[in-house]
C-alpha cells in the first residue's frame, strides 16, 4: 500500500531454491512458511526406490518428491519470495537446471547424521555461482555439531552463512530466509561499491 498521494509501492518478486539430500526436510521447509497451499509432487516410494535411496535414518519415510515443491511467502509490502524445492535424489538431478534458472539465491539443507549427502548441492551452487546459505535441520537424534565443525566438514568458505534451525517451525524458517536475504543484500552492496569509480577531489 502506498502513502496517501504518493506513488504506488513497487512489488518485487524473487525466486529462492531449497535443496539438499533425500529426506532432509525440504518439503517441510516450504510447507512451514508458505502462505498458500504448497504445491507438492510427492509419490509413494516403491521397492525399486528402496534399493537406491538411503533410508538408514528415515525408516518410516514412505513418499518422496519427484519434481518440486512450490510455495510463496510475502516478506514485506514490497517483497515476495517464490520457493522452489528440488528433488533430493540423484536420479532426478536433470530437473535442477530448470528449477534453479533465474534464482536469486538458495538454501542448502543439511542433516548432521549424514553431512556428506549435501556435498552435491553445495558443489552444484558453487559451480553455477548461485549464492547460498547452509541451514542445518537439527533432527532430535542427530549429533549437535558446532557450526564451525559443520563448516569444516563441508569445506565451505567463511562468507557462506551457516545456521541451525527446525524445518517444522515457521519462525525458524523465516529466520533462515532473512539470513539469506541479508547475505544477498550485503553482496549486492559490496558489488556496487567495487564498481563505483573513486571520488575525485
Amino acid at each position: 500500500m502506498s502513502a496517501v498521494g504518493g506513488p504506488p509501492a513497487t512489488h518485487v518478486s524473487a525466486k529462492i531454491v531449497v535443496s539438499g539430500p533425500f529426506g532432509v526436510g525440504k518439503t517441510t521447509f516450504v510447507g512451514a512458511i508458505s502462505e498458500i497451499t504448497p504445491l507438492r509432487t510427492e509419490a509413494a516410494m516403491t521397492t525399486a526406490g528402496f534399493s537406491v535411496d538411503d533410508r538408514a535414518f528415515l525408516p518410516d519415510k514412505s513418499t518422496t518428491t519427484v519434481a518440486l515443491d512450490f510455495g510463496r511467502v510475502t516478506i514485506s509490502e514490497t517483497l515476495r519470495l517464490y520457493l522452489f524445492g528440488t528433488p533430493g535424489q540423484d536420479r532426478f538431478g536433470f530437473m535442477w537446471d530448470d528449477l534453479v534458472d533465474g534464482a536469486l539465491g538458495a538454501v542448502v539443507l543439511a542433516d548432521t547424521r549424514r553431512l556428506e549427502d549435501c556435498y552435491r548441492a553445495i558443489d552444484y551452487y558453487e559451480g553455477q555461482r548461485v549464492p547460498f546459505i547452509v541451514a542445518v535441520n537439527q533432527f532430535e537424534d542427530g549429533p549437535r555439531h558446532r557450526l564451525d565443525q559443520v563448516r569444516a566438514a563441508l569445506n565451505i568458505e567463511e562468507e557462506v552463512p551457516i545456521v541451525r534451525f527446525d524445518a517444522r517451525d515457521r519462525e525458524a524458517v523465516k529466520e533462515v530466509l532473512i539470513q539469506l536475504l541479508d547475505m544477498l543484500l550485503t553482496r549486492s552492496r559490496q558489488a556496487v561499491a567495487v564498481s563505483e569509480p573513486p571520488a575525485t577531489a
